[in-house]
């Protein structure tokens, strides 16, 4: 249960200060500082609540562990449950303050197509959520011996953020996503189904390469 509510504060955090920056600051701060606004959220959690559960914070993650190995069936379902309480708490106080500040509330940073195909946007976030869970398997293995885990996956969500925005609006997590589309709705629920199986299938891909290809698991 402790690792249930650890993911459900961290994905909060990551949720709310992520999307929370990029709806109030994003056209100040541009593609790399919304992507910074992500890193430092998983950052913060990291060092936080990953001494807990890991940090996972994104379903796609808990799926390559459950691949590897590092976590039975019962955990991946405490940390599904985790993540999603987390996000739609992110988004929701997102909301609320959006409403308190007498803003606009038809933007939570919903992912949505834009000008890219189905296609395309499934392939651009298969392969981001690729580099992303691949970067967490590598440096989180036993055998790694990387230090300032939190660090390295942060920058690397955070440069990912530079080619995911203005392609996808940059997702690689389904909760993210998820969060918002159910908040506001139109667009972005009937997109979501990309952003939710396009990371999955990215992070399955890292799980085996890390695993079959590079033995970070042994």
């Amino acid at each position: 249960m402790k690792k249930l509510v650890a993911e459900a504060i961290g994905t909060f955090i990551l949720v709310f200060i992520g999307t929370g920056g990029a709806v109030l600051s994003g056209e100040s701060i541009g593609y790399l500082g919304i992507g910074l606004g992500f890193g430092l959220a998983v950052m913060i959690a990291a060092y936080t609540v990953g001494t807990v559960s890991g940090a996972h914070l994104n379903p796609a993650v808990s799926l390559a562990m459950l691949m590897n190995k590092r976590m039975n069936v019962t955990e991946f379902i405490y940390y599904i449950i985790g993540q999603l309480i987390g996000a739609f708490a992110g988004s929701a106080a997102l909301l609320f303050i959006l409403n308190a500040g007498q803003k606009a509330t038809d933007n939570l940073a919903q992912t949505t197509f834009g000008d890219t195909s189905a296609l395309g946007v499934f392939f651009v976030e298969a392969i981001l959520t690729f580099l992303l869970v691949f970067v967490v398997l590598m440096v989180t293995s036993k055998s790694s011996g990387v230090g300032y885990a939190g660090l390295i996956i942060g920058l690397t969500l955070a440069a990912l953020h530079v080619i995911g925005v203005p392609m996808t609006g940059m997702s690689v997590n389904p909760v993210r996503s998820l969060a918002p589309a159910v908040l506001v709705g139109g667009e972005a629920l009937s997109q979501v189904w990309v952003y939710i199986a396009a990371p999955l299938v990215g992070g399955a891909l890292a799980a085996i390469l890390a695993k079959g290809f590079l033995s970070s698991e042994d």
